[in-house]
């Protein structure tokens, strides 16, 4: 089975990240941050990844380190979960509605870790959460997953809908990238016999 568990401690977060990649998306989610939960427990659901996430954080100062460190933590649990990524699909995109909004994630299992992130948030804050940690949480991902991950909301007025279908896109594209590929089992998805670097 392909799992993992990430522990990750410092002075500003205390962290424990479980995934199951082969799961059937159960979330049992508790950073503290409730718009933040939803937004993990939302990831696993459609991603039918399974995903713990204990998190304890200097919330008493703001969200920032609790929001990055889990993204650090998961991203690393992915690329560990995935092992040497042998017949995995690898690629996938997906646009993602969300009434109003439209977002387009893209995702290459490349091993060399990128991001573009373009989304405006015509707010400052969903509830209590800060709009611009999303980015900070798809950066830490995508640079401890090791993937090469493209997210741009097309449209949208509502920052809710916006960070959910950027949340949702990443799920459903995650679900066909990490997916075993019947045509390929074994098989490293690469011309150069490797993934990463």
């Amino acid at each position: 089975m392909r799992t993992a568990t990430i522990k990750r401690k410092t002075k500003e977060t205390d962290i424990e990240v479980t995934v199951n990649l082969d799961g059937t998306g159960v979330a049992n989610i508790a950073t503290g941050i409730g718009f933040f939960d939803h937004m993990l427990d939302l990831l696993a659901r459609h991603s039918r990844i399974d995903l713990t996430v204990k998190a304890v954080g200097d919330l008493h100062i703001d969200h920032h380190h609790t929001t990055e460190d889990t993204g650090i933590a998961l991203g690393q649990a992915v690329k560990q979960a995935l092992g040497n990524m042998a017949g995995i699909t690898r690629y996938a995109g997906v646009h993602m509605p969300m009434d109003e909004t439209l977002s387009r994630v893209v995702i290459d299992i490349s091993g060399r870790p990128f991001l573009v992130f373009k989304a405006d948030f015509p707010r400052d804050k969903i509830g209590e959460f800060d709009t611009e940690l999303v980015r900070e949480w798809f950066q830490a991902f995508a640079m401890n997953a090791g993937v090469t991950l493209h997210v741009e909301t097309l449209y949208g007025d509502n920052s809710h809908h916006i960070a959910e279908s950027c949340f949702k896109g990443l799920a459903r594209a995650l679900r066909t990238a990490v997916a075993i590929d019947p045509k390929a089992v074994g098989e490293i998805p690469s011309t150069k016999g490797s993934l990463g670097g």
